[in-house]
This record gives C-alpha cells, structure tokens and sequence, in this order.
C-alpha cells in the first residue's frame, strides 16, 4: 500500500534541504514558545480587564432552560481544472444536519447540495467568478435551511467582497459563465439579506470564520498587536464567552460598484446590516479554542436567541477530537473533495470524447492534459 504525502511530506525534497529546513525547528519553537509563554504570564491580568469591562460571561448566565435545538452547517468549495486549451470548473455547496436531540424527527435525513460544473475558456478571473457563484450556493442552502441555528463557515461579510470582486471581472470570463452568476445574483443577495436581518425569533444565522486576522479586542481593550481568536483561546476557561461587541468598522466602506440597477436597494439593506454585526468569542469546551461567531444584531441583543445559540454549539461542539462545530466540520470534509473528483471527472469526460472523436486522438488527448488543478 502507498503511503500518502502527508505519511512521507519530505519524499520528493532534496536531502539537504530538508535538513536545513529541519535545522531551524529549534529556533522557531524558542521563537514561538515565547510568545505564547508572554500571554500566558498575562492572562490573569487580560481577564481581570475582560471583567472590569463587563464582556467577560458564562454561558450558564444565559443558558436558563434547555430547549435542545436542531442546527446544520452550510460549507463551499471550487475548483478549477487548468486543461491545454481550456479549463473545467466545478462549484459546490453542502449542507449538513448537526446532532439532532433524541426525540427531535430529522429535518434533513441526507446532506443537501448544489452544485456546478461546466467548462470555460482560459482566464485569471475565473477564480473570482466561480468563487462567487459557490458563494451564493452556501446562502441559498442557509437561507432554505430549516433548522433553529444555521451556521456558516466564514465571517458574514465574506460573500459581499467576493461578489464585489467578481462582478469587477465579469466582463473577462465567458458570456455562459458569466450568465450563471447573474441569473443566481438576485436570489442570491435576498437570500444574504435574510440571513443578515435574521428576523425570525424561531431561526439564528451565524458566521464562524475558522482564520481570522481581527484585533478588535486584542487592541481595543487589552492593548496588545495579537489576534483576537489565538489570544482568548489562551484566556478563556471552558464555557466562558466574551461579547456581544460591535464588529470593528470595515478599513474600507462595504460596496458593489457594477451591481444592476434593480438590486441596488437590496446590496444597500446588506450593506447596513453588516455595518450592524456583532462578535462573541465562545468556547464551550477545553479541548475547543476560541470560537469567532459574527451575528446579526437583532440575535446579539436578544439574550433567548443567545442562549439558544450557545446551547447550539455547545451541543455540537461535545466531540472531543473535533475542535470545530459539528456540522461545519462534516461540511469542509465533503466539500474539500471537490478538487479530488474535478481530475477523475476529467478523465471521464476525455473517454465520452474520445468514442465520437473521428478525428487525429493524439491532439484531443494533449488538449484535455491537466496541468494543475486549483481549489477554494
């Protein structure tokens, strides 16, 4: 049996190489260790301030009675087949049902799906494009969802700036592709105003970027240059949660500049709605770190849907070699296949051609070689 790359992750390095790679191990764990030796020795300190500034809480402050609620979590992926004479493209959005409580019927007994998959001509936007359609896939099947709590991976500004950026594109990929993102765009954007007002009392949208570079606390209010995420997960016991907090304004105003006419009211009603976003850290559990949850305002000052979202996550969170929400982790190990099928699909596609190919083989054979395949 062939051991895969990441049993062997130095089988194709030169020898020197990796030694040299190896030889700097001990100064970056000197270097690291440091780092996070000096938070340490200052969390007492960084929670004293949390309190004194009243955003430090237990979820047993909010949790008053159980209510066991039903969640999903909503995941996306891309991938782009880079072929001789043209590329395959692939979109692909998963929804998938949390651990349901044992006398909850299943809303969704399969996970749902929407996919994509065509070809397009060679261009350095059709990332951007194609990023945007997967976007508008994940809020469709948010938006649909029926469960108390959907969470989404991601910050909830996310699907504004990549529509932003491919509709800045549109006009450098083909008219088919292009047509796709525009006849999904305003379903789209009702779908991402549904999810950002969240004025259903019965149903929580949440946004869960697993990386992020947000400082809003670190800097504001303990005055220190470390990423909000890393820091309270040094900081915050189990069940411990910081916020609600406004979310830090944008370094640059929220827009879309090539939006139709027709849906400017709409992109103008996002646009307020995630000025309006609120933060809490969250961690349920020790072997969790910190989890980053963007919600709209109307969930953030409502302390019955805060106590239903919290006993959400920490429902989902329980299994202990999982250190993400449940269904959010059963998505991103759906969707992450998609850059895996794209080649096989390929290879498929090149044997339908080759049965009606009457002409020369050797010349459609070069034109459906793969040379990379790129994924989101």
């Amino acid at each position: 049996m062939t051991d895969s790359i990441e049993e062997r992750p130095f089988l194709d390095l030169p020898q020197a190489l990796v030694e040299e790679m190896l030889a700097h191990c001990d100064s970056l764990g000197n270097d690291m260790s440091n780092r996070f030796r000096e938070i340490n020795e200052k969390r007492d300190d960084f929670r004293k301030i949390l309190y004194q500034n009243k955003i430090l809480h237990r979820d047993s402050d909010l949790i008053a009675t159980i209510t066991s609620p039903t969640s999903c979590g909503v995941d996306g992926a891309y991938a782009i087949e880079r072929l001789l004479s043209t590329d395959m493209i692939a979109s692909a959005a998963v929804a998938v049902e949390g651990m349901t409580p044992p006398s909850e019927v299943r809303h969704w007994p399969e996970p749902h799906h929407l996919c994509h998959v065509d070809s397009a001509r060679h261009s350095d936007a059709t990332g951007l494009v194609l990023r945007a359609i997967m976007i508008l896939q994940e809020l469709e099947l948010a938006a649909s969802a029926p469960h108390d709590v959907v969470m989404i991976d991601g910050s909830l500004s996310t699907p504004l700036i990549y529509l932003n950026m491919a509709l800045n594109r549109i006009d450098d990929v083909s008219e088919k592709l292009s047509s796709v993102l525009m006849s999904a765009l305003e379903a789209g954007i009702i779908n991402y105003n549904k999810i950002l007002a969240s004025k259903r009392s019965d149903q929580i949208y949440v946004g869960l970027p697993k990386y992020t570079t947000k400082k809003e606390i670190s800097e504001e209010i303990l005055k220190v240059k470390e990423e909000d995420r890393g820091l309270l997960s040094f900081i915050l016991e189990p069940s411990e949660f910081v916020g609600p907090l406004p979310i830090a304004p944008s370094k640059q105003p929220y827009h879309i500049t090539h939006i139709p006419k027709e849906q400017k009211e709409f992109v103008n009603e996002v646009i307020a709605h995630l000025n309006k976003i609120q933060i809490m850290y969250y961690r349920p559990f020790l072997h969790i770190p910190a989890l980053r949850l963007e919600i709209p305002k109307t969930i953030a000052s409502n302390r019955p849907r805060l106590s239903i979202l919290c006993e959400s996550l920490k429902i989902q969170c329980s299994v202990p070699a999982i250190i993400e929400p449940f269904p959010l982790y059963l998505a991103d190990r759906m969707v992450k296949h998609l850059s895996t099928a794209l080649p096989a699909i390929r290879r498929s596609t090149t044997q339908e051609i080759a049965l009606k190919w009457e002409e020369n083989l050797g010349n459609m054979y070069l034109a459906m070689h793969g040379y990379r395949t790129e994924r989101g």
